[in-house]
């Protein structure tokens, strides 16, 4: 029970960041569909939408006969015949069935194979992810909304060191406007998190602004990435506002803290703009202050292998203190994870004792 509830904490909270668009197909019309999958088709209704003819192959082989039969794709709507454009299908060489990712234009099949060639994410290392990011910047908000989709999709999912690395390429006029795009809500957290990164002064006093807003309300709205822009922004000094503001302020909300500690993750993991050794200070702060919650920074200290709040952890699951589940699981697994001696016989005598 309490390893489903820290995993749900650790990754529902962590989308506050890089969550993709509301509203997109239920296959999210992500590229790595296309690097997973073995076939893919751009294909054209034909025969009155009986069967779809394959005007483009993106992975794969063609289909024999070069058509597919409208009974074997899923995801149909009645008006996918009147688009006017064809469809992006694809299976794996398990599935019956193809699945349908949407319409798009036969004039992006050339962007779509390179897409279907490009390696798995999760086998990129830094320097590929630097060229993945710069390979579909240019493709934010294309015409094509599929095109559109996808390179926000990969953008939204690319580690905050990539996004960094596209400093100086970033069109600053377009990502205000976006940033301000009631029709672009879905994405405003990624545009935020690339304006901290473009921006200039104007944008830091008015991402202020904003915070100073939703502090006075405890509006925890879009908070994570605000805070992740400021301090791009504004560099370490901001440290001690956001340590009184948030981290040391036990009359924030969970959400609140949630979002503010997800910020400073990700400032520390890409250890840059705000060095890792300072948002480690922020962390030691938030142990001591926020105690029902001390854990829920544990699995970055174990990331980056800081163990001096092994004393901390212990005292606290040694205490009477109420803890919330995810933190006091998070703590057990920090202590399990580091090489001191006192964890380890710490781990054991909790055992003994059931705390």
């Amino acid at each position: 029970m309490e390893e489903r509830l820290v995993k749900r904490w650790l990754t529902g909270p962590l989308l506050l960041l890089t969550i993709k668009a509301a509203g997109a197909c239920p296959l999210c019309l992500d590229a790595q569909e296309l690097v997973y999958r073995q076939h893919a088709v751009l294909a054209a209704p034909d025969d009155g939408g009986t069967r779809f003819r394959v005007v483009e192959v993106i992975r794969g082989e063609n289909p024999t006969g070069g058509a597919i039969d409208s009974g074997s794709v899923g995801h149909l709507d009645s008006g996918a015949a009147a688009k006017g454009k064809p469809l992006l299908l694809m299976r794996a060489n398990t599935w019956q069935s193809w699945a349908n990712l949407g319409p798009v234009g036969a004039a992006d099949a050339g962007w779509l194979r390179e897409l279907a060639a490009a390696k798995r994410t999760t086998e990129m290392t830094e320097g590929e992810w630097q060229a993945h990011v710069a390979f579909m910047l240019p493709y934010l908000e294309n015409a094509e909304p599929m095109v559109a989709e996808i390179a926000y999709g990969e953008l939204a999912s690319a580690p905050y060191s990539a996004l960094r690395s596209l400093r100086g390429r970033l069109d600053l006029q377009a990502i205000r406007q976006w940033v301000d795009d009631p029709k672009l809500a879905g994405r405003q957290r990624m545009y935020t998190l690339l304006l901290g990164i473009a921006g200039d002064a104007t944008d830091a006093a008015a991402i202020e602004q904003r915070l100073d807003a939703a502090w006075k309300t405890k509006d925890a709205t879009n908070l994570g990435p605000l805070l992740a822009a400021d301090l791009e922004l504004r560099g370490p000094s901001r440290m001690a506002w956001i340590d009184a503001r948030y981290i040391g302020d036990r009359d924030r909300t969970l959400q609140e803290l949630q979002a503010a500690l997800l910020a400073l993750s990700v400032q520390g993991g890409a250890n840059a703009t705000i060095p890792r050794e300072r948002v480690i200070e922020s962390y030691r702060r938030f142990i001591d202050v926020q105690k029902p919650f001390a854990g829920f920074v544990a699995q970055d200290l174990a990331a980056w292998n800081d163990w001096d709040a092994v004393p901390e952890y212990i005292a606290l699951l040694r205490s009477d203190l109420a803890q919330h589940p995810a933190s006091r699981y998070a703590m057990w697994s920090y202590l399990k994870q580091s090489p001191r001696a006192d964890a380890s016989a710490a781990i054991d005598a909790l055992a003994v004792t059931g705390k």
